[in-house]
């Protein structure tokens, strides 16, 4: 990195670059070992178990993004108000964003445990009777861990914001050994199936949001909350966070209200499609670690940027991380490829299941190393810098005509199953990457931050 990025004194320099990156790396592969962890565990229960997991997740992502998307927001604001120096708005833009998050969670969970079935059969329709109970089960118990979930998010995203990413990546390491642990105990020793993952889930979210709360609450940290939990609310600070996480949220909640409607569309196909997308859904998460903790990275260090008006360096940073991504993200996936037949052995799953996994891993890497960083890191720096209409507007468009609407031709009209439903997500990637980076050569961008619209008024 060049020691001038157009300015006397670099925000990030080599060693705080390191500091984020590579604790957010360790802690995205982590937090991807969770799902692989429960699936191939239970595998041994059957396709059915797999497949009821997997139809459960698909919702449970949906309602998460909902208040990750907050989290996301808060910490965006909370970025832009550090890289300014206003550590007292920081702190105050900590409070609003755990609060919206709680706030969210808790009626995400009462919907989805008074829902339950209902919202299965609605979104499914007729499925496997066996697979429909597994569903049942593990959607009951683990709804009540949103809410915990939401606390974890909130607290990590605070302590990635500050750079110290480490927090975060030692806490995704405790959630995994209580989650794995506890998932070999119930599962293995006491024979609970689809329970048993589900609650060793509920409690390893638990056990992680307490202990970050209670971190959290540090008044040393240049960024904390109320350390009695007194969060109030302020209307001014909560329309910052919204105007970033509320279009961020309708993005995601989109975006997984296409995975689930493509998901239905899978379900049509058959079991062995069902749980061959499951095995693939759980690889895909893995091939697209290093993009997406580069994106995560970039929210630190944009939004700081943003906030003191560096855009010459937020470019520069950018630039350098994406060239970084790149070369992970090609790694990566080649040895994915290699390894594909190996890891739909893993998951136990029928000979036509098998073959239908190795299909969608292959596919999924040649398009991941090349296509996924330009399609989603990138949204993260103009999101980050405060442009989240334009990545709202541009994913809600792309993926309702090319992901919805091209799956059902490929996948079910032109007869391709279960891959032509992953040809047309590929091809929702390459729109959504020709938009970003057009954007982003761009400069309006660059006017989007809360720090900047302050500067604004008080100058009128």
């Amino acid at each position: 990195m060049s020691e001038e990025m157009g300015s006397n004194q670099i925000m990030f320099d080599r060693s705080k670059l390191l500091k984020l990156i590579i604790p957010v790396v360790i802690e995205q592969l982590l937090s991807v070992t969770v799902g692989m962890a429960d699936m191939i565990m239970v595998s041994g229960a059957g396709e059915e178990a797999v497949s009821g997991i997997s139809l459960v997740n698909s919702i449970s992502v949906l309602l998460i993004m909902m208040f990750a998307a907050l989290a996301s927001g808060g910490s965006v604001v909370v970025a832009q108000y550090l890289g300014s120096g206003n550590l007292k708005k920081a702190c105050k833009a900590a409070e609003q964003q755990l609060l919206s998050c709680v706030l969210i969670s808790l009626a995400i969970m009462v919907i989805a445990l008074i829902g339950n079935q209902s919202i299965l059969s609605v979104i499914y329709g007729s499925i496997e009777q066996s697979v429909m109970e597994n569903a049942v089960t593990y959607f009951g118990i683990v709804a009540i861990s949103f809410p915990f979930l939401a606390m974890y998010n909130a607290g990590t995203a605070l302590f990635r914001v500050m750079n110290n990413a480490h927090i975060s990546m030692i806490m995704s390491a405790v959630m995994n050994v209580i989650n794995i642990t506890l998932n070999y105990i119930l599962i293995y020793q006491f024979d609970m199936g689809v329970a048993g993952v589900a609650y060793a889930t509920l409690v390893s979210r638990v056990v992680a949001a307490v202990v970050l709360m209670l971190q959290i609450r540090n008044q040393k940290l240049p960024v904390h909350i109320n350390k009695y939990f007194r969060l109030g609310w302020d209307s001014t600070m909560m329309k910052n966070i919204l105007r970033i996480g509320v279009p961020q949220g309708l993005e995601n909640s989109m975006f997984q209200i296409g995975k689930l409607l493509t998901q239905s569309l899978i379900s049509s196909f058959g079991t062995a499609a069902i749980a061959a997308n499951a095995c693939a859904s759980t690889v895909e998460m893995l091939a697209d670690i290093p993009g997406s903790a580069m994106g995560m990275a970039l929210v630190t260090i944009v939004g700081q940027c943003a906030g003191a008006g560096r855009y010459d360096q937020a470019r520069g940073y950018t630039s350098k991380l994406l060239k970084i991504t790149y070369a992970f993200m090609i790694s990566l996936n080649l040895v994915l490829m290699f390894m594909a037949n190996n890891i739909a052995g893993w998951y136990k799953l029928s000979e036509l299941g098998t073959n239908y996994a190795v299909q969608l891993i292959v596919y999924h890497s040649i398009c991941s190393m090349l296509i996924w960083p330009l399609a989603f890191t990138i949204s993260n720096v103009l999101r980050s810098a405060g442009d989240a209409r334009f990545t709202m507007v541009t994913s809600i468009t792309s993926m309702w005509v090319f992901r919805i609407g091209l799956a059902y031709v490929i996948g079910k009209y032109m007869g391709l199953g279960v891959l032509g439903v992953w040809i047309a997500m590929t091809i929702d990637w390459a729109v959504r990457a020709v938009l970003n980076v057009t954007r982003f050569l761009g400069h309006k961008w660059e006017t989007k931050a809360v720090t900047a619209r302050e500067k604004e008024v008080q100058t009128a």
